[in-house]
């Protein structure tokens, strides 16, 4: 399984219609999808747009285009595909590639999704990534069917050289697979993702965070043997104790080579509540990585925002920092990387832009 800040394709996205859970502000919703579409064109990385009705969506993203931007540029990096869906969380659904280190051939591999241990309908989501091979958006030789698993893109991170990283409440919860063990499902994911070891995280939480514990909202590897994690916060922040626990334990990872990860801190945002008064499940942890550029939320808070950014700068410095505002994605419990699923070259079977 290829580290995220290896190469791609391109980005699958959903847009939010009446049905998803963002029925209540879909205008709202729309419009934040319009502006993460708009800064991955225009800074040349190509979005694959699931949308329930192609016409309409391709019509509010142009409109939006010429009004917020004044022109269409990047929209010749957008490909809408019609097709069912329950929500917009394509990190959790979409295909996650892997490759064949001898050969170069790349897989799309589509792994059960049942959202987040049946929290909510995920019956559409579930056959996303089998009707992209059928309808010829995903090469059908390069499709593997791996159902049998529960498995979120959102609750794993590889660095590409054969280590994944995961949490233990996400990925042992009786709800998703409740049938393996843990070593039983740890040679599951060895096998299916080509890696030789997997480092399970037992200690970390965001507030707000209904998937108990993804690895993309707490801590995410990086290049040359870092891991960019979240700060723990003051003491009296929800999750305070465990996040100081999760950095105890990864004081004691060790690389294939046995030496200490570089532990690099992200700031916690300040609380962001919703109108009920429930804490939002906001971090900076759930960034994007592309070939060129990396996509870092920002949640209207200056001083944090720019810290973050400059942070993650310090290890991407080979790549453009972009800020996403992301205060709108987080009132449904995701960010940017919850939204986004990267595509290996190869897998992808159809031109772009043929809307």
């Amino acid at each position: 399984m290829p580290a995220e800040w290896e190469d791609q394709e391109a980005v699958l996205m959903a847009f939010p219609h009446a049905d998803t859970d963002w029925g209540a502000c879909l205008d709202d919703a729309r419009r934040q999808f319009a502006r993460i579409i708009a800064e991955l064109t225009r800074h040349g990385d190509k979005v694959i747009l699931l949308a329930q009705n192609a016409s309409e969506t391709w019509q509010f993203i142009r409109d939006w285009f010429y009004k917020e931007l004044c022109d269409g540029c990047g929209l010749d990096l957008l490909e809408i595909v019609e097709t069912d869906y329950n929500d917009t969380w394509t990190r959790d659904y979409g295909p996650l590639s892997v490759v064949n280190n001898a050969t170069g051939t790349p897989l799309a591999l589509d792994f059960g999704f049942n959202a987040w241990g049946l929290k909510f309908p995920a019956n559409l989501d579930n056959q996303v990534n089998a009707k992209l091979c059928a309808n010829g958006i995903i090469s059908p030789g390069f499709y593997m069917d791996c159902r049998d698993i529960i498995l979120e893109g959102g609750s794993i991170e590889s660095d590409g050289y054969g280590t994944l990283l995961t949490t233990s409440e996400c990925l042992l919860s009786p709800n998703r697979n409740p049938t393996y063990s843990r070593p039983e499902l740890e040679e599951m994911l060895k096998q299916r993702l080509g890696v030789n070891r997997v480092l399970w995280l037992d200690h970390g939480h965001i507030a707000g965070d209904d998937t108990d514990s993804h690895i993309d909202t707490l801590c995410r590897f990086a290049p040359y043997g870092i891991i960019l994690y979240t700060a723990a916060g003051e003491p009296y922040e929800a999750g305070y104790e465990e996040r100081k626990a999760m950095f105890r334990q990864l004081s004691t990872f060790r690389t294939s080579e046995g030496r200490p990860y570089h532990l690099v801190e992200l700031p916690l945002p300040d609380p962001i509540y919703d109108d009920e008064g429930n804490q939002l499940a906001a971090t900076y942890a759930n960034f994007l990585v592309t070939p060129r550029n990396v996509y870092v939320p920002s949640y209207g808070q200056p001083r944090k925002d720019r810290l973050a950014a400059m942070t993650v700068q310090s290890v991407y410095h080979d790549r453009s920092i972009i800020p996403v505002d992301c205060r709108t994605l987080i009132r449904q419990g995701g960010s940017l990387h919850c939204s986004t699923m990267q595509i290996y070259p190869g897998v992808l079977r159809r031109k772009l832009n043929d809307n």
